[in-house]
Parts: structure tokens; C-alpha cells; sequence
């Protein structure tokens, strides 16, 4: 199922979209679903990893530790 979506972007931006799409030959929406994806991913791991600094019984160790732990 799809939905379609409006959006108003400024000038510089529709530039820089149009300019994605001509050189990759894919259309706008194309790149701005791709785009949206991305962000999405990045914000579900943004929440988690607030959860676990929120979290008390999460771990915390040091760069150092880390390291020795990785065998770094």
C-alpha cells in the first residue's frame, strides 16, 4: 500500500534534490523515500540507545575497558 504524501521544501533544497535525482536518473520521490528510511532507522536506534542511558541496570564502561575488552 502507498500514500501520497505533500511536502513544501525550500528552494536551496528542491536544488539539491533535483539535482541528486538527475545525476542518479531516479525521481525525487525516490530519493525522499530513501532519505525518510534512513532517518527513520536512525531515530529507532536513537530511542534505544537512550533507553539504555536511561536504563540503571545498563552497564556502563569506560573507552578503556572497552578497548581491553576487544582486545584493542
Amino acid at each position: 500500500m502507498r500514500a501520497t504524501v505533500s511536502i513544501r521544501l525550500p528552494d536551496e533544497l528542491t536544488k539539491h534534490l533535483d539535482d541528486i535525482a538527475k545525476e542518479t536518473e531516479r525521481p525525487r520521490s525516490f530519493h525522499i523515500q530513501k532519505a525518510l528510511e534512513a532517518y527513520i532507522e536512525d531515530f529507532a536506534d536513537l530511542r534505544i540507545a537512550i533507553d539504555r542511558l536511561r536504563n540503571p541496570k545498563d552497564e556502563v564502561i569506560s573507552g578503556k575497558e572497552l578497548k581491553k575488552n576487544l582486545g584493542l
